[in-house]
Parts: C-alpha cells; structure tokens; sequence
C-alpha cells in the first residue's frame, strides 16, 4: 500500500509497490524516474524504502564532481553483497575483483563485469528480494552507470527491482528502459506545502503566482519562501531557471552561517563520497571545532550520519560556488592530507591537484600514476580526466602535449569521441613534434573509424602513416594496416589507391610476423598485383589466423583480426568456407568468454551470413536474434546484416526490401561502402529468388564492378544467373572469366561447382549441370546444391525432358522448401507445374509458440549445458535461463530436460 503520508504522491506510490511485490513474486522489474531537479524523485525513493520490509536493500547515489573514480557508484551499491564475490564463475570473479581494486590482473572487460554484477544480485535475490536505488544516476561515473545499464537490461526472473532517479535535461546510461515522470504537485497540494511553511499571512494571488510559477515542484515549494523577504513574497518570485532560484535560495540560507561553518561545508562538498571518517579528519587539519558541526546541522542543509548527505545536491554546488579560490585549495589540500596514500591514492592525488591553481610536476606525476592504475582496470574516462589535469598542471610545454595526446587516447577508449578530438586541438597547439604530430593524426583516423566515417579514416590514417614512416618503422606498419582496414570497409573508389600505396610502403613480413600483418598485407597484394599472385599469400596467411594461439593478453586483437574484419573476409575470398565456420566460431566463443559484447555481435552476424548458405534458416533467426536481445542490453545499434540476408533468402519482399533499403541509406551516411555492397548483393539473391532478373541483375552487376574483397565470390552466381535469364550472354561470359581465373588459382569444391553452373548456364551441357551438383553436394552450401537442382530441373523443363526435370524439380523444391527459402521453392513449384505434376503451395505450419530465447535455451539445454553455463554463454542469469525452462517445458508438455530432444524435434 502507497504510503499516503507523501503529499500528492499516491499514484507514484502505488506503481512502486507494484514494483516490490512483483519482486517478492520472483519477477524483476526496473524503473526510471524522471523530472527535474527538486521535483521528488528522492522522496520518492525514500518513502518507498521505508516500506520495503523483508527486502535487501542496497543504494547508491551519483555525485556531481569533476573527480571521476572508475567503478565507484557500482562498488557502492554492490558492498552489501560482497561476500558473494567467491561463488561467481572465476573469470566473473577476477574482472570484477580487477574492477574493484581488490585483485591486480589486466583490464576487464566491463560487459563480463556486468554479468558478474547480475549474478552477484541474482545470487542474493535467492534468499529475500533485492532492491537496488541509485539516486542522481546521471552522475554516476561512466563505467558504473554503463555496467549498470547493462545489468538492468538483462533482469528477468531474479527478484530484483532496480530503480534510477535522472534529472530532466540530462545525458545519462539508462534511456530506453521504463520511465516514470516525475511531476510537480497538483495545485491543491501544491498550495497545501506552500502554506506549510509560509511566513504568516500571504495574499492569495502572490500564493498562486507562487504556485504556478515553481510548476508545484516541492523543493521550490519548500525552500523559496524560507529565503524570500517579506517584500520578494509580495512580489512573487524572480527571474531566472527554477534550479537557478532554488540554488539561489540555498545560497541565501548559506550566507548567514558562520564562517567556520561554511569552511566545513565545503569541505563536505568537495569530498563526493560522503566519507564522514574523512570529513572529520579533514575539519581538524582545517582547525574546525564541534560548533560548526552543530551549526551545519541546525540549518537542514545537510545530515551527518554512516554517509554524509546534503539537502539537496544544490546545495552542494551552491556551497562549492560561493567559496573563494583560496578556501576551496585549502580544504583540498586538508583532504588531501588525510587521505591515505597507500589506501587511496587516486583521491588523494586529484585532492592535491585541486589546491594548487600553479604548475606542479609532482602531482603531475602522480595524477599520470592514478591514470596508469585507472587504464588498468578498465576505468579509461578516469585516465583520460586524471592525465587531463596532470597536463594542465604541467609547465615543460613539450611533456604538457604528451600528457595531453594521452588524455586523448584514453578518452578515445572511452568512447568519449568528442572530448578525445578537443584534446587533440590543444595537443596541436603545443610545440611543434613531428612524432607526435604524426601520432595525433592517427588518433583522429582511428576516431573517424569509431565514428563509422570509415573513408576518411582511410586517407587519414594513410597520412599518418607516412608520417610515421622515418620515425617509427613498427608503428608505421600497424598505422598503414588500420589504413587497409578501414579502406576495406569504405570499398569507395580510392580503396585501391589507399592498398596500393601501403602495400608498397610497408615491408612484406615475415613469417614470424603476426598473423593480422600476413593477413592484410596479402590483401594488399591482391589489390595491387591481382589475385593470382596473392592467392598463396592469402592462403599461407589465413592458415597462420587458423592455427593461431590466443593468450589471455590478445584476446582482443585476435577479435579485431576473426570473423568478417580480416581473416573471415580472406576464408571467403579463397572459397574456404570451412574455415570461415570455424573462425566465426572461434570468434563467438572467445567473445562470450571475455564478455566483449560488441566483437559477439559481429561474430553473430558473421556466423547468421555463413549460415544463411547452408540453409539451416532457423539457426540464423536465433543468431539474429541474440544480436537483438544484446544491442536492447548495452544500448549499441544493432548488426543486423545477418537479419537483413535472412529475410532476402526466405524471399519475403516487403520485409526485405525495407531491411536493404535502410541499410543502403545508412552505410552511405557512414562512408561505409562495404556494408552497402553487402545489401545490395542481398537485393540480387531476393529479386533472383523472386524471379525478377532484371532487377537481380543490375544489383549483382554493381556489386560486381566494385570488386570488393569477400563479396565477388558470393555474388557472381547471382550475377550470371540473372544475366542467363535476361538473355545477357556477354555479362554471363565475363562472370565466367572472372570466375576461372580464380578456380586456376584456388581449387575448392564450392568454387569450381559454381564454375561448373556458370557454364551449365552460358553453354546447356548436361555434364556442367551435374558436376555442379555433385562438387556443391560435398560442401556444407546446401543452399547452392539445392539452387544448382533448381537451374538444372529448369533446363531440362526447356529442353522438353519433362520426366527428368520432374525428379531434379521435386527434390529442389524439397529442399528449398524444407529450408524455408520460399521464393525459390515457389519458383520450383511453378517448373513442375509446368511439367504437368501437381504440386501445393506449402501452407504456414503451427508454431510451437517458443520465443527465439526459449527456443535458443532450449537448443542449449538440448546439448547438455547445465543453467550457468547457458546463462554464461547468453549474458543472464542463471535464474532466467531457469523461468524460460519452466515456460518452455509448458509448452512443449514436458517435464524434463529428457524429454527436449524429442519434443524440440517433433516441434520443427
């Protein structure tokens, strides 16, 4: 029951009671309240933890500071639960102790921290429901509020309610998750609190213009009249933003303190952690006594308990504004003196650069070690913060633009894309440095490639490395390989000057080179030298990707070189298909071990393309929609180019060409020609499934011409085969052309089946039919084998062999339509009615009404993974893995893991 003391706030009350009993049912929830300052979102929060009996409660509060302090708002709200820190999965275990200061080890990956967060709440919602507030989440440090976002993303079967106070008109992690709008008071309360603490009699209408000017936000309510004179009443309020008057207020309230008294709150201001141990420490390095204690807390402006907690944060920036430069470096400098080194030296060095307004190298230097020690838990904004303010403290203008290009890389890795290019402005202003010069123009490159502008990034970073060149051969190199990387990815027309000039310019390596190095300088020889001579080259490099063994510490560079970034693309060029299964494969395995999130969504998409041409079309729409669920989780657009080739495989029109549609729009607003050449080879298998061949054709025929790395090989059947059917012999010949200098080069069953079609299609030989077949039938394309017994049916349809097209058109139109390619099946079912034998269109079968989660959970638990292990592997709970069983069991009218295999089956 909403607790009817807080005026005029029953309904919000009542939605938040909901929230707690859903939770004590064994349901998670999440909630966002929003509104503006003052407006009640903590009394919210407070009168709902005063009901919350028989819950674990656990809070935290973001703090308005210019100290950032990695993981601090998220060690907080996790301390109560602390002690579960040894029960979680060992890699759980490590990042987050990493995390927390409390094990050394290397930098963490902050999605693997969030699964271990989500377990340690999962763990101790098993005994009483937990209810997690975070109050002024907008001011929580970036990786808190980040992993926490994540967290409450993944919440299902838990018992755990989360719930995030964010201010109006500020930027903040949690947007997309549920909100509830805080509003001012009605009216009637409204005029209830004002006459509350009205100074004796008011006319009515300076009241209700009262009223209606604080929009009936309770704090202006509460606070304004308390700082109003008799004559500023009559008047009404004055001008300015409802925050600024309410800072205002405070600052009037401030003003009559003692001066001892306000020395002490700012120094409680300053320390924004709320450390009381610490504040009083620092009030006796400062000489305060106990009368400013006693008077800070007689004026309600702040409470001194187990945390410090001001009124309001206004008024914590009304005292930090009004102070003098001078006394705020005093009581920097007394926190600084009591804040112990050994303990916590990150506070205490930002409390030290904070009291001196003059170059020091000193705290320079340490502020450069709290960054070191930042980077190495993953905390990169807080690098970049603390080698900020060691620049600017700084006097040698040359180690100063050190300082600053570092800043600038670790708020790159932040993803704080715009402060990074700031820092960059200020590195070009400080002397002049070849080196470093040549080092920030590659930063801006890679920056350009973060921002998906990935043809700038291109030439940019094809600058930069020639820059480098007579400086720094090793940098160079990998400059001019980020340089191919991203003119892959562009695929515009200046691609293939881009690959020359690096090509030319970096030495060949050798074979103790690593395999990123063999792999995109052999794509270098194949732009500038043709296939035929980079054929070996690019075979040699990705069997050194293939046997490649991946350490702890090159994780994350082995993701970079996996799946459709550089190795993928060469498995493709070189028709190994096997090999490109088993890199995506590696590549989603190591992704979900290390909870690198964003790399297992590229690694889906990879894998949900490959699976798209060995049919297993279910498998794809799980892939897709895994990569669904983890954008929704961490806020990252999705993939989705696997969603897009499913849809024009299955043949639905409308579906498809709106997925292809966007995705042609939004790779050209990125410069990101790659992916806009993947969608209209998309658009040709769609319109040659659908027969329309004018249409296929014209797509392949672009996707064709720009000769991008990967998508020929995919592409040229679709070309030859729209060009056969629009009667385009020349078009067919050149694909053929095209397609045999590469057979010469690399023998592969799948190549020399889609050569054996090609011909089939330019010149009618029974035998080039059959050959087709019979290479493609050794692979794992089912799809092509299937797609070559359509063309072959087809053909024997014309020729008048109606009894012989019969038998290669049923089996096509069995397979096609077993796989669930419906266009192409209907194309089969229409050549065998024209061969007289009757064939029904395949009517929508019943589902077994499973959720692409249940049904990938199921599939899971299926193989024999027990809850954790599918929870790991999936990024929730095992709690969650859990409900969906139980729901899935329902369905499918079985009551143990036993029974899956058969029940899975009989379903479909």
């Amino acid at each position: 029951m909403a607790d009817r003391g807080l005026l005029g706030r029953q309904e919000e009350g009542v939605v938040l009671d909901r929230l707690v009993e859903a939770a004590r049912t064994g349901r998670s929830d999440v909630l966002v309240l929003r509104g503006e300052a003052g407006v009640g979102k903590s009394a919210l929060l407070d009168s709902l933890l005063e009901r919350t009996h028989g819950c674990r409660i656990t809070r935290a509060a973001g703090v308005e500071s210019e100290m950032e302090l990695a993981y601090a708002g998220l060690h907080q709200l996790c301390q109560p639960f602390i002690d579960g820190i040894e029960r979680l999965p060992r890699p759980q275990h490590e990042a987050l102790g990493t995390a927390f200061g409390m094990a050394t080890g290397p930098a963490p990956d902050r999605f693997l921290i969030g699964l271990a967060v989500l377990n340690l709440l999962s763990d101790a919602s098993g005994r009483q429901p937990v209810v997690c507030v975070v109050d002024d989440a907008q001011w929580l440090d970036r990786m808190s509020a980040r992993i926490l976002a994540f967290v409450a993303r993944r919440l299902a079967a838990e018992s755990v309610v989360m719930l995030f106070a964010v201010r109006d008109g500020m930027d903040h992690e949690f947007t997309g998750l549920a909100e509830l709008e805080v509003r001012g008071l009605s009216d009637s309360d409204a005029r209830a609190l004002l006459d509350s603490v009205l100074p004796g009699m008011v006319d009515s209408r300076v009241r209700d213009r009262i009223v209606a000017e604080t929009r009936g936000n309770p704090l202006a309510l509460l606070e304004l009249p308390r700082a109003w004179t008799a004559a500023e009443l009559a008047d009404g309020l004055g001008a300015g933003t409802l925050a600024g008057r309410i800072e205002e207020s405070f600052v009037r309230r401030l003003e009559p303190l003692p001066a001892d008294t306000r020395l002490l709150l700012l120094a409680a201001a300053a320390e924004p952690l709320g450390d009381p141990t610490l504040l009083w420490r620092a009030a006796e390095e400062l000489g305060l006594g106990a009368d400013p204690a006693a008077a800070a807390a007689e004026s309600g402006l702040i409470t001194f308990g187990r945390h410090i907690q001001f009124r309001h944060p206004l008024v914590r920036s009304a005292v930090y504004r009004i102070a003098t430069p001078q006394a705020r470096q005093a009581v920097h400098q007394a926190l600084a003196d009591v804040t112990d080194p050994g303990l916590d030296p990150d506070r205490r060095v930002w409390h030290r650069a904070q009291a001196t307004s003059v170059p020091v190298e000193e705290v320079a230097a340490e502020l450069e070690s709290s960054a070191r020690r930042a980077q190495a838990r993953g905390g990169f904004f807080a690098a970049g913060s603390f080698l900020e303010r060691s620049a600017e403290l700084t006097l040698d203008p040359d180690r100063r633009a050190e300082r600053l290009l570092a800043a600038a890389t670790a708020k790159r890795s932040a993803g704080a894309l715009d402060a990074a290019l700031d820092l960059l402005n200020d590195v070009a202003d400080g002397p002049p440095d070849t080196l470093r010069a040549a080092e920030g123009e590659c930063l801006r490159g890679e920056i350009a490639f973060d921002q998906g502008r990935a043809r700038e990034a291109a030439r940019t970073l094809l600058a930069a490395a020639r820059k480098l060149d007579p400086l720094n051969a090793r940098r160079a190199r990998i400059t001019y390989l980020e340089a191919m990387s991203a003119a892959i990815w562009a695929s515009g027309p200046d691609t293939p000057g881009i690959l020359a000039f690096a090509a030319g310019a970096a030495p060949p390596p050798a074979d103790s080179e690593p395999p990123a190095d063999m792999l995109l300088q052999a794509l270098a020889v194949r732009f500038t030298r043709g296939y035929a001579t980079a054929a070996p080259d690019l075979i040699k490099a990705l069997a050194r990707a293939r046997e490649e063994e991946v350490g702890a510490e090159d994780v994350g560079s082995w993701l970079w070189l996996a799946g459709n970034r550089a190795s993928g693309i060469v498995a493709i060029e070189v028709w190994d298909f096997e090999t490109a299964q088993e890199l995506a494969g590696r590549q989603d395995r190591l992704a979900r071990e290390t909870g690198a999130l964003v790399q297992l969504q590229f690694a889906l998409s990879f894998r949900a393309n490959l699976e798209c041409l060995t049919g297993d079309l279910d498998a794809v729409a799980g892939l897709v929609e895994e990569d669904r669920q983890i954008a929704a989780a961490t806020g990252n657009p999705q993939v989705g180019y696997g969603g897009l080739l499913l849809e024009a495989f299955r043949g639905d029109e409308v579906t498809a060409c709106r997925l292809i549609d966007a995705a042609v729009r939004e790779a050209t607003a990125r410069e990101q020609g790659r992916m806009a050449v993947f969608a209209t080879y998309a658009n040709a298998v769609l319109h040659n499934g659908l027969g329309r061949y004018d249409t296929a054709r014209d797509a392949a025929l672009r996707v064709f011409e720009q000769d991008v790395i990967g998508y020929g090989v995919l592409v040229v059947s679709e070309l030859a085969e729209a060009a056969s059917r629009t009667g385009d012999t020349k078009l067919v010949e050149s694909a053929l052309t095209w397609l045999t200098e590469r057979t010469t080069a690399v023998p592969t069953d799948w190549g020399f089946g889609i050569e054996a079609r090609i011909r089939a299609l330019l010149g009618g030989q029974e035998a080039d039919y059959r050959e087709s077949i019979e290479r493609l039938s050794r692979t794992a394309l089912r799809v092509e084998t299937a797609r070559s017994q359509l063309l072959y049916g087809e053909w024997l349809r014309r020729e008048g062999r109606r009894v012989d097209a019969r038998e290669q058109l049923r089996t096509a139109h069995d397979q096609l339509t077993g796989m669930g390619l419906e266009a192409f099946a209907e194309r089969a079912r229409h050549e065998l009615l024209a061969t007289g034998e009757t064939v029904r269109k395949r009517s929508p079968e019943t589902s077994n009404d499973l959720t692409a989660q249940e049904a990938q959970i199921a599939g899971l638990a299926r193989d024999g993974l027990t809850n954790p292990e599918i929870a790991a592997q999936l990024f929730i709970s095992p709690r969650t893995v859990e409900w969906h069983l139980r729901k899935t069991f329902s369905k499918l009218g079985i009551r143990s893991r036993r029974q899956l295999r058969t029940a899975l089956a009989r379903s479909g």
